[in-house]
């Protein structure tokens, strides 16, 4: 067992972030040999070779979605906290306390919201000026780190160009272009992959092998994986679950069936109802239990009157759960934007004759329906129609006006 066994496909990613976790090591080790472990250890007082395995202060962990770059940042995280005999053992204290993201040297920011806010960057920038407790170093991951806007990644900036001591930011974003050239040209970059459909599929089914309702089948798990487009978060649910697989066969079919207007803009109302739910079920369910235990917090309880000193904290409290659910909103629109994408892709891979194979095995007869029903040009206009709904979603275009447009071009032209 290593820190990189969750890591699926990223053999390369890992070799470097490896290398970099030993020469970090060697690093401190000097250090402390030197009797300077309280001098500020950065890659500038590495050795020659350990210059040239490149650790440094800032990295940029990018990805496309489901490709592991939580994952690595977090196992990379454990690797430089690692007190075993081997960098990344996975077993010792350091690695299970950051794996369990109990360390107390390692912060990680998780937004569920649309925006990483400013205030949430001034607090990690102010912990990264803290020496680390217990651990080598002060690990600061930022998932969705692409989720700041210019003036928040500028408060950023300062302590990325200097570094504390012993303070490593780990950003993950989906491309490099998705933060700042000043952030960027400050990282060293990891790309990682999408992981091979086989490679996915053979961890969910090792991962299942101790499930009480019994292991997931190879032929489901590649199923899943493959609809899910290597996916691991969104593979795991569809390979357990027999009924989310139906409703999204079931999505699929009705939209691309669709003929006339009325019925484009019906199953448009209907797609947006459905991700809405995803929406008001968490209002329903989880953001009054945030808003209580803030309340708890602060010494009220529910049947007390809330004095006017704090009511603004309950106030941003409530638009920070406001902001939450749109966000779920949102990903769940587009997870179901993504799926319509991969159809339509196995479609012109028959209409173009390609011997790759198709994502949506559970499908492939109305592929084949399709590819034969229309032409390459329409399928292309097709796919176009559904990458410019998910921008203009993504730029806060009403979803219900941007899924209407979409589903009028989906339809057949006469």
């Amino acid at each position: 067992m290593t820190v990189w066994d969750k890591l699926i496909g990223q053999s390369a990613a890992a070799e470097v972030l490896t290398a970099a976790a030993e020469a970090a090591r060697h690093i401190v080790e000097r250090r402390i040999a030197e009797g300077a472990s309280s001098a500020p250890a950065t890659a500038a007082d590495a050795t020659p070779l350990e210059q040239e395995r490149s650790m440094t202060h800032a990295w940029l962990i990018t990805g496309p979605p489901g490709s592991g770059r939580s994952t690595a940042a977090r196992a990379f995280a454990a690797a430089l906290q690692c007190t075993g005999p081997q960098v990344g053992c996975g077993v010792c204290e350091g690695c299970r306390a950051v794996l369990a993201d109990t360390h107390p040297d390692v912060t990680t920011s998780r937004t569920q919201k649309v925006v990483i806010s400013i205030e949430e960057v001034r607090q990690l920038v102010s912990g990264a000026y803290a020496a680390p407790q217990e651990g080598r170093w002060r690990v600061i991951i930022v998932e969705d780190a692409d989720r700041m806007v210019q003036r928040t990644t500028n408060t950023l900036l300062k302590a990325i160009e200097e570094p504390p001591e012993r303070t490593v930011w780990l950003l993950c974003t989906p491309s490099p272009e998705d933060v700042l050239t000043t952030i960027r040209s400050r990282c060293r970059n990891v790309a990682l992959r999408i992981p091979p459909a086989d490679a996915v599929a053979s961890y969910l089914v090792e991962e299942s092998a101790t499930r009480p309702e019994g292991p997931i089948s190879p032929e489901i798990a590649l199923q899943a994986a493959r609809i899910a487009q290597s996916h691991i978060g969104r593979a795991r649910p569809l390979a357990m679950d027999e009924e989310m697989r139906a409703i999204r066969r079931e999505r699929i079919t009705k939209i691309v069936r669709v003929r006339s207007a009325p019925e484009a803009v019906y199953e448009a109302k209907q797609l947006v109802d459905r991700t809405s739910q995803v929406a008001k079920d968490y209002l329903d369910r989880e953001a009054p239990q945030a808003i209580a235990d803030l309340k708890r917090t602060l010494g009220y309880d529910e049947k007390e009157r809330i004095p006017p000193a704090i009511r603004s904290q309950i106030k941003d409290e409530e638009e920070k759960q406001q902001r939450i659910a749109t966000r779920r909103q949102r990903d769940e629109l587009d997870f179901a934007l993504v799926d319509l994408l991969s159809f339509y892709r196995d479609v012109v891979v028959r209409q173009l004759g390609s011997e790759i194979s198709v994502i949506n095995t559970d499908l492939a007869p109305l592929v084949d329906e399709l590819a034969a029903q229309s032409s390459t040009e329409q399928t292309l206009a097709r796919m176009d129609a559904i990458a410019q709904a998910r921008k203009r979603i993504a730029g806060n275009v009403p979803p219900q006006l941007a899924v209407e447009a979409m589903m009028i071009t989906l339809r057949p032209q006469s």
